[in-house]
């Protein structure tokens, strides 16, 4: 039985690291390989290290984590009383509309109000410090990656 946990001897060239270019084609024979030109671009290591895009991620997640767990007990909270309280979510509260008629509007509602305040919070936090980042980075405003 071949054992995986030790390779088979190959090439010499395999031990030495020294194996053939695949795509010799592309250059002619004994020229040297080029590397490629420094990054000219942003240092993203060094803005994703700066207090700033921390205090940014923060205030981001500030928003975002408390909302979504809000919004998800919200939702659980629904489909468990659809599930367990039937009673409850089919008592009448005008005409042929029930609770659960009733909270499940209200799903979509809060889906829309959630938004709403997540562009808001956006718009005046966090927007403002990314434009901060962005400029110090000596990117222009509309650039998007």
């Amino acid at each position: 039985m071949y054992d995986v946990a030790r390779p088979a001897a190959g090439s010499p060239q395999e031990q030495t690291g020294q194996m053939p270019a695949l795509f010799a084609g592309d250059r002619p024979p004994g020229a040297q390989h080029r590397r490629p030109a420094p990054p000219s671009g942003p240092d993203y290591p060094g803005i994703q290290a700066s207090p700033e895009f921390t205090a940014l991620r923060r205030r981001f997640r500030a928003f975002v984590f408390p909302m979504s767990l809000a919004f998800f007990a919200w939702y659980m909270t629904y489909v468990l009383l659809a599930a367990y309280a039937h009673d409850f979510m089919s008592h009448k509260v005008f005409g042929e509309v029930n609770v659960g008629i009733l909270l499940g509007v209200g799903q979509f509602a809060s889906t829309a109000l959630v938004t709403w305040l997540y562009l808001r919070y956006a718009r005046r936090q966090v927007d403002p410090r990314v434009a901060e980042l962005r400029a110090r980075a000596g990117l222009p405003e509309g650039n998007r990656r």
